[in-house]
Order: structure tokens, then C-alpha cells, then sequence
């Protein structure tokens, strides 16, 4: 069971919640306005981000026609490989480090290449895909201002460039930033054995670079690139605490209250959608 599955709705009312509302007034803000309401809540904990992540992906793809998507950073343990295929979407799987992609499945179609880094030599890579989507990697990019703008290169127009990243300041990711980096890897291998070098979701160093759950700082690295369209829904809450059982349910009602006074300073994830 799920946290979100363990408080009733009285308690947890959504009807104000801040992950109710978008940023645009456009198509895209209608097509997640029809989507959320489809869906159970609360809509504003990070359990509805990660079990909608990538059903919300695919009901972007089919709702605005695009069909072929690039998973950045997707490395050995894509999301989107199988489930992508079975909606017929033509998934490529991006990595900047070729051994991440030599673990994956012979045949799968790839692109090795920096998102961030200087892509003016690919000319094979303007406007070639229709939908570029990551997930828990922009935290780990050095420049995530030129990683968007290479995103609006390489979409085709009307293209949807999305990314689902951990924001300062919430506490865990804040204590990571801090502290150095083989420390914070130790910590986290510890309490999730499958994020050891040799499991399935090995730890990177995080830059937490421009990662926040507020339009307002967003939009000042984000308008001057060109996106016509841009959604951002912020989420608080996580997973760290659920073997404590106390300091969990403190942790809750603290992100459950910042959620209701809209305290982007503290959210815990955020989801953010671009549309050229």
C-alpha cells in the first residue's frame, strides 16, 4: 500500500492543492487538467509522481501524436524501452557514458551523447525527436540552462520535452547536496541495496542544478529558449523515513502543510513539461 492509499480524502483534500495548477493556459495545460482528474490522489504527494510519471509520458504521446522518444540519461535500466514499444513509440535510450548503454539488450536503438554538453557537430540529432523525457537525471547534469536549450534543438516543432528531478530544499536532497559526494553515495547504498555500482540504479554525483519546484526561478532560465507551452507540477513528500515510523509521520504532516501553504522552497520533486 502505497502512503497516498493510507489517508482518507477528508484529511487529504486535493481541491486547492498547488499540483492542481499549471503554468500555461494552452493545449498542454488542458490535456494534464483532463489526465489528473482521471486519476486518484492526493495529488500533490510524490507517490502520484512516480506512479504517473510514465503513464503521464504515454498519454502525452498519444494526445499530441508523437512518436518517437528519446530517454536521456535512460543508461542500463530505461523506463520506457518495453512499455514504450507496446505503445508503439519508436524509443531510443540516450547515455553520455557508452558503458551504460554496451549493458543494455543487443539491438536497442541508442544516442551517446552529453545533453548539456556541445551538440553543434550533430547535425543528425536537430529536430529528431517528437518527445525527450528523463527521469531522476537532470539533478546529476552540470549545465541544466544548455541541456534545455539543446532539448528545443532537438525536438521536432510541437515536440514535448519533459523531466522528473528531486528540488532543493527539501531536506534529503539538500543534506546530499552538502555533503561530499563518496559520503552521500555510502548513505544511500546503505538503506537502498540496489543502488550499488553493480545494481540497477547505481549513485551518481548530484549537482542539484537548477533544480527547484518554483516557476518563478524557472521561467527565468527557461522563456528566453523559446518554448511555446510550459507546465510545472511540484510535489512533496518521500520515502526516506518509512522505516522510522515516527520522525515518518512528523515528516508527512510537515510536507502535507507545506503542500497546502504552497511552499515551493520545499518541495520534494517536481515534474516539469516543455512544449515547442
Amino acid at each position: 500500500m502505497s502512503l497516498a492509499d493510507g489517508y482518507s480524502a477528508k484529511r487529504l483534500s486535493i481541491a486547492r492543492m498547488p499540483a492542481q495548477r499549471v503554468q500555461t493556459d494552452g493545449p498542454l495545460a488542458s490535456m494534464l487538467d483532463q489526465y489528473r482528474g482521471g486519476t486518484r490522489g492526493p495529488h500533490w504527494h510524490s507517490d502520484w509522481a512516480w506512479e504517473n510519471y510514465e503513464p503521464l509520458t504515454l498519454a502525452l504521446a498519444q494526445h499530441f501524436g508523437l512518436k518517437r522518444l528519446l530517454e536521456v540519461g535512460g543508461g542500463r535500466d530505461p523506463g520506457f524501452l518495453e512499455i514504450g514499444r507496446k505503445a508503439g513509440l519508436e524509443v531510443i535510450v540516450n547515455d553520455i557514458d557508452p558503458r551504460e548503454l554496451a549493458l543494455l539488450p543487443p539491438g536497442t536503438p541508442t544516442a551517446q551523447f552529453d545533453v548539456a554538453g556541445d551538440l553543434r557537430g550533430r547535425p543528425d540529432l536537430v529536430e529528431a525527436f517528437d518527445l525527450m523525457t528523463a527521469r531522476m537525471v537532470f539533478e546529476h547534469i552540470h549545465d541544466v540552462e544548455q541541456a534545455w536549450k539543446n532539448i528545443h534543438r532537438m525536438l521536432r516543432p510541437g515536440g514535448i520535452g519533459m523531466a522528473f528531478f528531486p528540488t532543493l530544499y527539501s531536506w534529503p536532497f539538500l543534506i546530499n547536496k552538502l555533503l561530499p559526494p563518496e559520503t552521500a553515495k555510502a548513505i544511500v547504498e546503505r538503506f537502498f541495496p540496489n543502488r550499488a555500482a553493480d545494481g540497477d540504479n547505481p549513485v551518481f554525483p548530484a549537482l542539484y542544478d537548477w533544480c527547484y519546484g518554483s516557476e518563478t526561478k524557472l521561467k527565468r532560465m527557461l522563456d528566453p529558449i523559446g518554448y511555446s507551452e510550459m507546465a510545472l507540477l511540484p510535489f512533496w513528500g518521500h520515502r526516506y523515513l518509512d522505516r522510522v515510523p515516527v520522525a515518518r509521520e512528523l515528516d508527512h504532516l510537515a510536507n502535507r502543510a507545506s503542500s497546502a501553504l504552497d511552499i515551493r522552497a520545499l518541495t520534494t520533486y517536481a515534474v516539469v513539461i516543455l512544449r515547442k
